[in-house]
């Protein structure tokens, strides 16, 4: 992937030779920390240094440079179909529990009076 990324970048600036504030391993690791902890690019940016949006541009342009190398794809969907694949199973308890909530006809709460909510105007 490092390869890949440098090399994008060195054809890309390779007229100005600006510098990023960042080296491309860092660069890397944004990429990777949000994909696979899903932070938040403000999460990300305050522990580089960076803006939000500085952040999402440089997972964007990872995430272009990885997809038109071809090196690095997810499967498709018929990878699904084949009969020979093997799936693991998660079960998740999802069950609804009971809240408490008064009931609709308990005297407890007492409603306020809406005396003095409309200002009058005068006449002039």
């Amino acid at each position: 992937m490092l390869e890949l990324l440098q090399a994008a970048h060195a054809e890309k600036h390779k007229r100005r030779g600006c510098k990023p504030k960042h080296i491309m391993e860092d660069r890397l690791l944004m990429a990777l920390e949000y994909w696979r902890e899903y932070r938040t690019y403000a999460h990300i940016g305050a522990s580089f240094g960076l803006d939000e949006s500085n952040v999402q541009r440089t997972v964007k342009w990872i995430e272009d440079v990885l997809i038109k190398s071809g090196a690095f794809a997810l499967p498709g969907k018929k990878a699904l179909l084949r009969p020979d694949a093997q799936y693991d199973t998660v079960l998740v308890d999802v069950t609804e529990s009971p809240i408490e909530r008064p009931k609709k006809d308990s005297g407890d709460a007492i409603p306020a009076k809406r005396n003095g909510t409309r200002s009058s105007r005068k006449s002039r």
